[in-house]
């Protein structure tokens, strides 16, 4: 069913979903006619939500999302300017299909190829991909993906996610507007794509990783009830460096407009918690091992997993012929010679530690001149995913150290940092690590990091290499890690050294703690790396995100949905199938039938709006009061938390409008009219031991206030910090319940506020729920109202 995006809830229609005609076909499970790129701001008329009553479907089919394919395409030498495309079976995505497992599961691709496709060629080049490999290419002007990639992504997205502040235009991208809406409109495509083949009904579609934050808004917005779930591979940095960049909030809500949020860690999970909070006023919590964020009555499910490895890829390449080759040239090259290897295998980048690993390893050698000779640190440098001014720094940085260490403590025939900074295929990779002693992973920050789990799987090894290595096929495997406390991986790596790469002294000390340990401490701590990696692998990972994301969109079917606002500004409001709109008309119509009519205005969220530094009413608040009081068949009343001497003066020019303050318990009919209580007001001596409790919290806590009524006080924390206040009220709900527990008081919690007020009598709360179920009210107003009437 067809429905309009909505600027405010009053546009709602009443009782019915809004309909504006059927779609005139279902849309094909794929169609191959490229689409095309619109504004961002498309007319919010397209915007299809689903037919609450149908049912949902079971899982059958799945749509992948990358920014590249895991695809290699290569022209064919015969000069025909042909194309070969083979699966890149090193591609996560690829590795995530084969770890469900379940042939029925269908599986399109949708994203980038690594190579520029002549537009002449797109259209042969999809029509292949679609037909051989289920992928549906996204061809990008060469600018266009230039500004996207290595300008938004590449110099302003991944710096600040890996805790680089722009401080400086040589110190990470400064923002640029230019390139944030070549990120837009690259996400525009992306979501244009996945249309043409999407059938909204049934599929499931998963993002991946930061290039594509904004995409989860236009799918949104074309298909409100779409079943979408993004994973971050990126970390997620804190609200205190997130909150530099100048879009803050559009990628937050874009996010949002997922179903299921993944990250690698807790950290990563509570940083974009604390970021909702600060920045968009959202709370989270946890409910039946499940965490989730309110957003728009949708609950967005938060799920926290490191992804795995593909265990059986890995098993293949440990053996084949190459790798028995390969590891017997390094047991030639290193064992024979007494050689022990320390192996480390980072991308050419600034983040993952290179320099420090080797400064580290120039600490060893002349603190513990005893290895000198003896050990021999093997960097593997892969090609640097991006390019600039930062990776010629690493690579020159790197190499003059390398330099320097092998002048100071090598000798003929021995050089103790080898460094390769070639391309090598996995296989050998794989190689050095079922020779190494010792792999070590620095980084300074780091995603995940899968370095590790492929070690500890390469050393378990199998029985031809065992033999190769002079191990019994049942003898315990070793293996020894010293990893970084800031990669995703380390949390789930109990037994590793992990170390602070920034303390080169303690690193140094780690990787000589590594070499001297006893045999059987690390057999033990092999045995549970072991025990983790081979049953937490890609596909337990990739099974658990879709389930999880199965179960958080079973209800969309039952929820009608309605689209609002603008751009990456646009939101899916949710409401129960019961809910109906208070209709203008009927209000109308039952306004002019009455001759007495009882008019309940809230003040503070309603006539003021909350966040008003200026509590008191305009004036133009004033004329409309005045002007429903002048009606002899009106009884118009505002109700208020504030004491009756606020409102008082506040409403002072409204002759006839009556007032109830303190939620009720006083109230005023008319301006010259006694205040009267609505119940004997208590004996209120309790104050003197609230008071000093909450004066405590109120000097520790920087922000909050104290606000001393006549019959109640109440603790607001509205202008502290968010985490900090609300961690302050808990403790001050428990601290008064403690010492409040013999007075006639009753403790309670609200929106940023605390308050102490006297208990009700049971059979005023009897009349006071009979009252709200006729008014939607819970004053103690409402009695007195319907005694008057």
């Amino acid at each position: 069913m067809v429905s309009r995006s909505y600027s405010n809830l009053l546009e709602l229609a009443s009782g019915e979903s809004p309909s504006f005609g059927r779609m005139s076909r279902r849309i094909p499970r794929i169609m191959t006619v490229a689409g095309i790129m619109s504004d961002i701001d498309d007319d919010p008329s397209e915007s299809v939500c689903s037919d609450p009553s149908s049912s949902s479907m079971p899982m059958d089919r799945i749509i992948i999302v990358a920014n590249q394919l895991p695809i290699r395409a290569q022209r064919k030498s015969d000069g025909s300017k042909s194309w070969i495309f083979s699966w890149d079976e090193n591609s996560l995505l690829l590795q995530l299909r084969d770890g469900l497992g379940d042939d029925e599961i269908e599986v399109i691709y949708v994203g980038c190829l690594k190579e520029e496709v002549h537009p002449n060629e797109q259209d042969e080049v999809s029509q292949i991909l679609l037909e051989t490999f289920k992928c549906v290419p996204t061809f990008l002007p060469p600018d266009l993906f230039s500004r996207y990639y290595h300008g938004f992504c590449k110099q302003q997205l991944w710096p600040l996610f890996h805790y680089m502040l722009p401080l400086s235009p040589d110190l990470g991208g400064r923002f640029n507007r230019s390139l944030w809406q070549a990120y837009v409109s690259v996400n525009k495509i992306f979501a244009d794509r996945i249309m043409e083949v999407i059938n909204p009904e049934d599929d499931f579609v998963w993002v991946h990783d930061y290039h594509l934050m904004a995409l989860p808004t236009f799918l949104r917005k074309r298909f409100n009830k779409v079943k979408l779930g993004f994973f971050l591979h990126s970390p997620f940095p804190s609200s205190e460096i997130y909150k530099t960049l100048p879009i803050r909030e559009e990628l937050l809500r874009a996010l949002l407009n997922s179903d299921l949020i993944g990250f690698h860690t807790f950290d990563y999970a509570r940083h974009f918690l604390s970021c909702c909070s600060r920045m968009l006023g959202l709370t989270y919590e946890s409910k039946r091992g499940y965490m989730g964020i309110e957003y728009c009555g949708r609950t967005v499910s938060i799920k926290i997993l490191p992804v795995g490895i593909h265990m059986g890829q890995l098993q293949s390449v440990l053996s084949l012929p190459e790798t028995e080759a390969k590891v017997k040239e390094l047991i030639t090259q290193f064992r024979d010679q007494d050689r022990i290897m320390l192996l480390g295998v980072d991308d050419m980048d600034i983040f993952k530690g290179i320099s420090l690993k080797l400064l580290a390893m120039e600490q060893l050698l002349t603190q513990h001149p005893e290895w000198q000779g003896k050990i021999v640190l093997v960097q593997i440098a892969n090609p640097a995913r991006g390019k600039g001014k930062d990776v010629k720094e690493v690579q020159a940085e790197t190499n003059a150290a390398v330099k320097r260490i092998n002048k100071t403590f090598g000798k003929p025939g021995y050089d103790p940092v080898v460094l390769i900074d070639a391309p090598l295929k996995f296989y050998e990779k794989v190689a050095y690590y079922v020779v190494a002693e010792c792999c070590l992973v620095t980084a300074v920050r780091d995603g995940m990091n899968l370095i590790p789990y492929e070690y500890i799987i390469s050393r378990q090894g199998n029985d031809r290499l065992n033999k190769l290595l002079g191990q019994e096929p049942s003898a315990p495997k070793k293996s020894m890690l010293v990893i970084s406390e800031f990669i995703g991986c380390s949390p789930s790596l109990s037994g590793a050294i992990r170390v602070n790469p920034w303390n080169i002294e303690s690193v140094a000390d780690a990787m000589d703690s590594a070499l001297e340990m006893a045999e059987p401490e690390k057999q033990l701590r092999h045995e549970k790396h072991y025990r983790y990696v081979s049953t937490h692998d890609v596909g337990y990972w990739a099974r658990s995100f879709l389930q999880d994301l199965e179960r958080t969109c079973r209800d969309h079917s039952k929820r009608r949905c309605w689209g609002i606002g603008f751009g990456l500004s646009f939101r899916v409001v949710a409401l129960d199938p019961n809910f109906k709109k208070l209709s203008l008309e009927r209000i109308v119509s039952a306004y002019k039938r009455t001759t007495t009519r009882a008019i309940l205005l809230d003040y503070d969220g309603t006539l003021m709006p909350q966040a008003s530094i200026d509590k008191s009413p305009s004036s133009k608040s004033i004329d409309i009061i005045n002007s429903l009081c002048r009606d002899k068949n009106n009884m118009v009343f505002l109700v208020s938390a504030r004491s009756r001497n606020t409102v008082a003066e506040w409403f002072s020019e409204c002759e006839k409008l009556g007032l109830a303050a303190e939620h009720g318990y006083f109230l005023r009919l008319t301006r010259d009219a006694e205040w009267e209580t609505c119940v004997p007001v208590a004996d209120i001596t309790w104050k003197q031991i609230a008071e000093p409790v909450m004066q405590l919290y109120t000097e520790t806590t920087d922000g909050s206030t104290i606000e001393d009524k006549e019959t109640s006080l109440v603790w607001c924390y509205e202008d502290a910090d968010p985490d900090f206040g609300s961690c302050q009220a808990k403790e001050l709900l428990d601290h008064l319940e403690s010492v409040l527990a013999n007075e006639p008081v009753t403790v309670k919690s609200g929106q940023s506020i605390v308050e102490v007020k006297p208990q009700v009598s049971s059979q005023l709360n009897l009349k006071r729920n009979l009252v709200e179920n006729a008014t939607g009210r819970s004053d103690a107003l409402q009695l007195n109202l319907l005694n008057k009437l």
